[in-house]
């Protein structure tokens, strides 16, 4: 059966199909909404006090991310990890996975605190603004101050992911978007008797409604049923072998993570730095890429955790009926997308519009509307993207995975460059150069998924686990 014959295929009751996908991806569709929601709330806000906070916001939300990255890329494939102990119905092991990430989130919190002066280093060497600098240096420190939230957060929602129980993770999703929207509010703009904080109010209640978020998925955990069935209190305590294995297989993904989001970092920085109207189109397009990738994330890790799952319970065969599934499933998605991106980008662009006239947006805007439309020509591709690497990653097979993400990553890096301060083609023809390498980049992926190595990799043990 050829890629399209696979595609097409209406057999979606089938284990695999797509009620079984939907029923996984939608709630994190949803709650990677909400984490979408927030970040994008907090520039619409800092946008109507200027571009520079605005600009602020992306750059430092960008760069404090950075630091979390690897450790971030580690834990998730414990949702891998987690959903082929559950194939394999070692439920106790899916709660000792959990434990060990949160040792792991532990031991990276005080790494994370000493590489802050390294980012302070990183934004005077980049040659953008002073003001922006000085407004990106208060809003990373508060948010690697309260980083070790975020590493708990994350190892939480991959344990429910990982168990199919992809609804907590919304609940949460939910209530943490609320919240964050409420505390921005107040503390931005000065309410209900808070001072207008700005860009610092921003980071603040980007940590609270974290905490939130928290507190809500301890008490998933804790909840009776989900105790008794995963033998939750036996659980807390360090097991060499779990860990070794979520070391072994997780590195790789977190070093793809980390190193690749550097390279993102510098793809932003070097659009920021090549002047201040351009760096308003880019941080605009780039918000709205974050917003309708959504979609596209809930599809990658609900394809992790089923293919893990029944590559646990050694389903080969429906680990790969459902990745194709995912396929179809992300194209309907990015379809809406194309619309929106080739026929109203105006519209799109003017909900960054400052609330006083700003010749900078004003100068920015027909650039941030062509280059959304540029976008338009990736989007269908970036579902064939995410589907294949949540596949190979929910196999383990995160080696491969990682050099070559990483090395068509960091391709982009010196071709952006080139493009902007070498060859001097303007951002437009720099940023559709990055368009046609995108495409290329889902061609490798999907080759790799069809020589079916993945099928060969065995993660957990099939044998007793103690």
């Amino acid at each position: 059966m050829n890629f399209t014959s696979k595609l097409v295929s209406p057999k979606r009751h089938k284990m695999g199909g797509m009620k079984e996908l939907l029923f996984l991806a939608l709630p994190i569709i949803a709650s990677q909404s909400c984490e979408t929601v927030m970040v994008f709330t907090d520039r619409v806000f800092l946008s109507k006090l200027s571009s520079e906070q605005m600009n602020a916001a992306t750059g430092g939300g960008i760069s404090s991310f950075l630091l979390l990255t690897f450790f971030m890329g580690l834990i998730g494939f414990s949702t891998a990890l987690i959903a082929q102990f559950y194939g394999a119905k070692k439920y106790e092991q899916c709660s000792v996975t959990l434990v060990q990430s949160g040792i792991i989130s532990f031991v990276a919190y005080p790494l994370i605190i000493l590489a802050l002066p390294l980012l302070y280093w990183y934004f005077e060497v980049t040659h953008i603004s002073a003001g922006q600098i000085e407004y990106q240096k208060i809003y990373v420190q508060i948010l690697v101050f309260g980083s070790i939230i975020s590493l708990i957060r994350h190892s939480l929602s991959c344990y429910f992911s990982g168990i199919g129980r992809t609804k907590v993770v919304m609940i949460a999703a939910i209530v943490t978007m609320l919240i964050n929207i409420g505390f921005n509010y107040i503390f931005i703009f000065g309410h209900w008797g808070f001072p207008a904080m700005g860009i610092r109010g921003a980071a603040y209640g980007t940590i609270l409604s974290a905490l939130c978020g928290v507190a809500i998925m301890v008490y998933f955990f804790f909840e009776e049923k989900n105790a008794k069935a995963f033998k939750v209190f036996q659980a807390f305590r360090f097991h060499a072998k779990t860990i070794t294995t979520l070391l072994r297989y997780g590195t790789p993904a977190g070093t793809e993570f980390f190193v690749n989001f550097i390279a993102f970092s510098f793809l932003v920085f070097l659009f920021h730095s090549y002047n201040e109207h351009t760096a308003t189109a880019a941080s605009i397009m780039f918000n709205w890429d974050m917003v309708t990738f959504v979609p596209l994330i809930g599809i990658e890790i609900g394809i992790t955790s089923m293919v893990g799952r029944y590559v646990g319970a050694k389903k080969l065969h429906v680990a790969e009926r459902a990745t194709y599934t995912a396929v179809r499933l992300g194209w309907f998605f990015s379809a809406f997308v194309v619309l929106m991106f080739v026929f109203i980008p105006h519209v799109l662009v003017d909900v960054f519009k400052p609330q006083q006239y700003d010749t900078v947006f004003e100068q920015a805007r027909p650039l941030a509307i062509r280059m959304l439309q540029l976008a338009s020509l990736y989007v269908l591709a970036e579902a064939i993207l995410v589907s294949f690497v949540g596949a190979l990653r929910g196999a383990g097979d995160t080696v491969w995975t990682m050099w070559v993400s990483m090395a068509i990553h960091w391709t982009f890096v010196p071709v952006t460059y080139l493009s902007l301060f070498v060859f001097n083609i303007g951002p437009v023809w720099a940023w559709t150069v990055l368009v046609f390498m995108f495409l290329l980049f889902c061609i490798v992926f999907y080759f790799r998924f069809k020589t079916g190595k993945w099928k060969t990799i065995q993660v957990i043990d099939h044998g007793t686990e103690g």
